[in-house]
């Protein structure tokens, strides 16, 4: 029987003894040949020993073998050097050989850190907001102070405010303009904002710049030309051109001035830009929409817009703003412009809105930089005599005004009576006069009195009919009369053709004036109805039928 090989001699950690014949690198990359080393480890009088032919002598019980790494792992045979970054079983360990494990982050943890973040943010946001504040405020105010920004935080009343309305004489110049036209004093655009504090209601009405005016302290002339008056001096206005148009707008039309702004064309164009563009409803009586090639190269070329709503950036609103489709330049082919600077002014308050409705939402509000950049546009590019404490008030006043209630009107439309006429002015000059002559501002101070005082109901306008179905003698009078102290136009009252139970309300206005209808219910009833063949036979926006129900209001008595 053949002798069975002898087993190769092994380790006591079961490795072989051919397979240690390696070289292993210690922390101090200082190499140990294996085969020589001398492993000892001393427990009280009791010692273990390798030798090189492989036998043992006993050890010690529960004495833990001496580890030797596989390949690719640190050694832990030089315990006398430290050890770090260790890996075992794919986790840290400690300098020792202990085992760490990261803790894992608590809601709480990331809540905190998240609330330090986004606090974080604020103050820096606050922090360059009140550098943009205090930045813009010491040009447009002349605030030198750095502390007097904190007054925006303190609204106070408006001027005009508590008797009803506040008025705002918007002035826009084209000085900006790089065309060599020159006229750098001219006041290119100009318009009245009046805000009625006690019924949310405003109203914008454009003032015609080519209307022929007594200016003051050079006679007679167009009224963009008062933008000369700079050396203007009288009591109760502002120094300067913008005082001097204060007061020829005021004493011709009738309406106290409260506020002006006279704002560069650059700073509209900014504005747009800061909110990211405003849409607008182009409605050109041409299908094609409007045309006006003017415009130079630097200026984003010929102005092209479709019918429909459009989004505009700075340069195309600045554009639509100034153009009429006149002949500019020797270029010709204009179209949508049939009444020329009338149209002009009509989009100049169609981007107002649009601007309005941009600046007071929430997705400009809620976002620092384009708070930023409008205080830019602004600070750069406006002079007012607001104060800063005002703005704020300013601000809460026309966030409550909804752009349904903000009436856009013209003085060559109003209520579809024209109140201008053209004028040769001195030397031939082409402008506009009061229709009834100049100087003779009556009709048009008395439109402007019934917008200023209007409020829903009378900004509706709506034609009412009242007719008799019931038992009470003159009961449509007594109603018609009641309805007309409210603000209705009542066009006629009288009987009806036959008796009815209840009142009735008939709408042909197809919805369109809501607040009138609200009234004719408070006052009636609820009573509604379709049209009928009745209805049919008046153009009125309403019909309302008397029934038998209806008690005579002038009486305590009620007849059914």
């Amino acid at each position: 029987m053949q002798d069975t090989p002898p087993r190769k001699p092994q380790y006591i950690d079961g490795f072989v003894r051919n397979r240690q014949r390696r070289s292993v690198v210690s922390s101090a990359s200082q190499a140990v040949p294996m085969q020589s080393a001398r492993l000892q480890r001393q427990s009280g009088n009791d010692l273990m020993q390798r030798t090189t032919m492989g036998d043992f002598k006993p050890i010690q019980k529960n004495v833990p073998a001496p580890h030797v790494g596989k390949p690719g792992e640190r050694s832990m045979l030089n315990t006398s050097l430290p050890v770090r970054d260790s890996l075992v079983s794919g986790k840290r360990a400690s300098r020792f050989g202990k085992k760490t494990q990261k803790k894992p982050r608590t809601w709480k943890t990331i809540a905190k850190r998240s609330a330090l973040v986004v606090l974080a943010l604020f103050v820096v946001s606050g922090g360059w907001l009140g550098w943009k504040v205090y930045r813009n405020s010491a040009k447009v105010f002349g605030n030198k102070n750095p502390l007097s920004v904190l007054s925006a935080f303190k609204p106070v009343a408006l001027k005009g405010q508590s008797a009803g309305h506040v008025n705002i004489l918007l002035a826009g110049n084209s000085a900006d303009r790089t065309d060599g036209s020159g006229g750098s004093s001219l006041i290119d655009s100009m318009m009245v904002v009046s805000i009625n504090t006690k019924e949310h209601t405003a109203f914008m009405m454009s003032v015609p710049r080519d209307l022929w005016v007594d200016v003051p302290g050079s006679g007679y002339g167009k009224l963009n030309t008062v933008g000369n008056a700079t050396g203007f001096s009288e009591s109760g206005y502002p120094q300067g051109n913008m005082g001097a148009l204060e007061k020829v707008v005021a004493d011709d039309f009738g309406i106290d001035i409260n506020y002006f702004a006279l704002v560069n064309y650059t700073a509209f164009k900014d504005s747009v830009n800061s909110v990211g563009g405003i849409d607008v409803n182009i409605q050109s009586e041409d299908a094609r929409g409007l045309y006006d090639p003017s415009f130079l190269s630097s200026e984003g070329g010929a102005l092209k817009l479709a019918n429909g709503v459009q989004h505009l950036d700075g340069q195309t609103a600045l554009n639509l703003a100034r153009a009429r489709g006149d002949p500019y330049n020797g270029k010709y082919g204009a179209y949508g412009f049939p009444k020329s600077d009338f149209d002009r002014t009509e989009h100049q308050r169609w981007m107002m809105l649009a601007l309005k409705e941009k600046v007071v939402s929430a997705g400009t509000l809620s976002n620092p930089v384009k708070v930023g950049k409008l205080m830019d546009a602004i600070g750069d590019n406006v002079k007012t005599d607001f104060h800063i404490n005002e703005l704020a008030s300013l601000y809460y006043l026309m966030k409550d005004v909804k752009s349904t209630d903000i009436d856009s009107i013209s003085l060559n439309d109003a209520d579809g009576v024209n109140l201008l006429a053209n004028y040769s002015g001195a030397g031939g000059q082409s402008a506009l006069a009061p229709a009834e002559g100049v100087d003779n501002y009556s009709a048009i101070q008395q439109y402007i009195s019934k917008k200023y005082n209007a409020n829903k109901i009378t900004k509706e306008g709506a034609n009412v009919v009242v007719l008799n179905g019931g038992q009470i003698v003159g009961l449509a009078k007594t109603y018609g009369d009641q309805l007309a102290k409210k603000g209705l136009n009542v066009s006629q009252v009288g009987d009806a053709p036959a008796a009815t139970a209840s009142t009735v309300i008939i709408d042909n206005s197809g919805g369109k004036k809501p607040n009138t209808k609200a009234l004719l219910k408070k006052t009636f009833g609820n009573g509604t109805s379709a049209d009928t063949a009745l209805a049919q036979q008046y153009s009125a926006d309403f019909v309302v039928i008397l029934g038998a129900n209806q008690s005579d209001p002038t009486s305590t008595t009620t007849t059914n």
